[in-house]
């Protein structure tokens, strides 16, 4: 297939784009590199790979690449609540009208796979699982405008949603400021962390679980189309000192505290049900336990520096 990812340069983009190249699509990536990153060199070799630096906000840029692509990955983002915070304008643009211009111009037979975030539960009841059909209630810029792309996209047809669990795990444009991902890199470094609301629970999933889950959308489009999906480890539903206690398995001199004292201003607290697209016959294949041992190895190779959105 001809695809098109926007943001293909990104934490999800850079793992996504080579396992496209892999199976064979011809793949465009467009995407601004406003981080500097370098996380497809080794890609472009490939004869069915196509760059081009520019902006998902250019309409006329964006018209002429959607023209004649069988798919959109519109992965194109200001992703996190800290970012979308920081840039609210920019972030609606990015995320909101960007995609209304991808919407105005795909033609009918083009497919749209999108990442979206179950951040958009918000908070949920306490041990009852957030399901596909569980009200959606979030408590930040980022989730409120993921949520309102996700409901014009399903309206629009022909497209699925994939409501992405907490990422983690190594990527050549990596991150650092991911839960899993910092809470490794303290444990690595610093050999400790202070939790705030060590309680609030969140589900997690792995980068390339994440890129697996686009081409098993893909694959079973006809099945899944219109629907929106939980992507996420079912056996991964944590909490912060949870999360915490499995990075010690790996990490012995790892020290965590819980404060009685402040605040997380990321209030996000929920459990997540997987089960909608694990019969659709989706699995992810790495464990949190193997994401951390990567990460820690990861950690020997990278310091902080530029990874991170902010």
């Amino acid at each position: 297939m001809k695809i098109l990812v926007t943001g293909g340069a990104g934490y999800i983009g850079s793992v996504l784009v080579p396992t496209l190249l892999s199976k064979n699509h011809q793949v465009t990536v467009l995407d601004n590199f406003m981080f500097n990153q370098t996380s497809l060199l080794d890609c472009c070799h490939s004869e069915k790979l196509e760059i081009v630096r520019g902006d998902t906000r250019n309409e006329n840029l964006l018209k002429k690449l959607i023209k004649d692509k069988d798919a959109i990955f519109p992965l194109a983002c200001l992703t996190g609540a800290p970012l979308c915070s920081k840039e609210p304008q920019m972030a609606e643009d990015v995320i909101l009208n960007a995609m209304k211009i991808i919407l105005k111009n795909r033609s009918k037979n083009q497919m749209i796979i999108y990442p979206t975030t179950n951040s958009g539960y918000g908070v949920g009841q306490k041990d009852k699982f957030c399901d596909e059909n569980t009200p959606l209630n979030p408590i930040s810029l980022y989730g409120k405008l993921k949520v309102q792309v996700e409901n014009e996209l399903l309206d629009s047809k022909e497209a699925i949603t994939l409501r992405l669990a907490t990422a983690f795990g190594v990527s050549p444009r990596m991150r650092l400021d991911l839960l899993v991902n910092d809470f490794t890199y303290r444990a690595v470094y610093d050999r400790y962390v202070i939790l705030f609301e060590a309680h609030f629970k969140r589900n997690y999933i792995h980068v390339r679980d994440v890129a697996k889950a686009f081409l098993h959308s893909l694959d079973n489009f006809n099945k899944m189309k219109n629907e929106p999906y939980n992507v996420g480890l079912s056996d991964a539903n944590f909490s912060k000192k949870e999360l915490c206690e499995e990075i010690k398995k790996h990490v012995p001199e790892f020290y965590f505290l819980e404060s009685n004292v402040g605040e997380d201003p990321d209030k996000r607290d929920y459990i997540v049900s997987n089960e909608k697209i694990e019969k659709t016959g989706y699995k992810p294949d790495v464990s949190l336990s193997k994401g951390i041992e990567e990460l820690v190895k990861g950690y020997q190779i990278i310091k902080r520096n530029q990874f991170a959105n902010i």
